[in-house]
């Protein structure tokens, strides 16, 4: 059985990728991280299909962060499917993304966002907004068991 992913990151940015993983490690989160690079790889990472077919029957991820403006498939339609799918609905989606359009997070909300949070410019404060995003969903929060 592999190890249960509690942080699933989606982001193609390298630099984004960088500092995200380097908030987990400082804040100690980052012992269960999946990156993956745009929003196909994510979706069949999510519903256990193509390269991962083998995820079948295991644990979702405790919370997804989903940044909007991804290559192959955009974030809304990752979010639009998560949403829609009895097995994926209840995971938490944190949407991080650069977008300052409010179409974006309009949008995101009428999906069924859990969260929406605009990526801060400087290190020091994206740092912290990861640390925060993290001990929230990770440790604060309480949700019921996922379906299947």
């Amino acid at each position: 059985m592999t190890e249960v992913i509690e942080i699933l990151l989606i982001e193609d940015n390298p630099s984004d990728v960088k500092l995200a993983m380097r908030a987990f490690q400082k804040n100690n989160l980052a012992n269960r991280v999946q990156v993956l690079r745009d929003g196909a790889e994510a979706l069949e990472y999510l519903f256990s299909t193509d390269r991962y077919a083998d995820r079948k029957g295991q644990s979702p991820p405790k919370v997804v962060l989903l940044d909007l403006k991804l290559p192959l498939v955009d974030g809304h339609e990752v979010l639009r499917r998560i949403k829609a799918d009895p097995v994926t609905r209840m995971i938490p989606v944190v949407v991080m993304t650069s977008s300052v359009e409010e179409r974006d997070m309009v949008e995101s909300y009428q999906l069924g966002v859990n969260s929406y949070v605009q990526k801060p410019v400087s290190f020091e404060q994206f740092i912290e907004a990861v640390r925060l995003i993290g001990f929230y969903w990770l440790l604060v929060n309480k949700v019921p068991p996922l379906p299947g």
